[in-house]
């Protein structure tokens, strides 16, 4: 695996290396030790999957409250998404900066979203599907986020008619 640190202290696109014949290819998609050797978290105590059925769903902006604070890895299975983290450590001279990325099937891409970060995407074809290996449990009481078109952040979305819930669509802005 390739992993390329990002702007942003702690984010890094995890790149497969693929070993391809005739058959196809085969990569490693985690590998405990390489991400030890990189000094990442390399216990995932839970996975989930998100289905997106259209084009323009979107999902975000998503974080856990400490002490449940989580790491993620993610990955697009099928389809294609315009990925987006937002550093809101306290303490961080990035605090409000975003990177954005578009990972998809082709491209096999991962991205390792450290504690501290906001999370969200938005789906740029149909059927699309994201993998999720997560550092905590998913905790309702610690489940927090704000508004996906929060004017301070200013996130470019790349699609203008967009498909959120109603949950997304009324979460408050980001006190900076």
């Amino acid at each position: 695996m390739i992993f390329e640190s990002l702007d942003l202290k702690g984010a890094y696109l995890i790149k497969p290396e693929l070993h391809e014949d005739e058959r196809g290819f085969f990569a490693r998609s985690f590998c405990k030790k390489e991400f030890q050797e990189q000094g990442l978290i390399n216990e995932f105590i839970q996975c989930n999957i998100s289905y997106n059925k259209s084009k323009g769903t979107l999902r975000g902006m998503h974080y856990q409250l400490p002490p449940h604070e989580e790491i993620k890895l993610i990955r697009c299975t099928k389809g294609s998404i315009y990925d987006v983290i937002v550093d809101i450590r306290k303490n961080s001279p990035t605090r409000g900066k975003w990177l954005d990325m578009e990972i998809n099937e082709d491209n096999r891409h991962m991205i390792y979203i450290p504690e501290g970060f906001a999370h969200g995407y938005i789906s740029l074809v149909n059927d699309t599907e994201v993998f999720y290996q997560m550092s905590t449990y998913y905790d309702a009481d610690s489940v927090s986020g704000f508004c996906w078109n929060d004017p301070v952040i200013n996130i470019k979305w790349p699609i203008e008619n967009i498909i959120v819930s109603e949950k997304d669509q009324t979460l408050p802005s980001l006190e900076i």
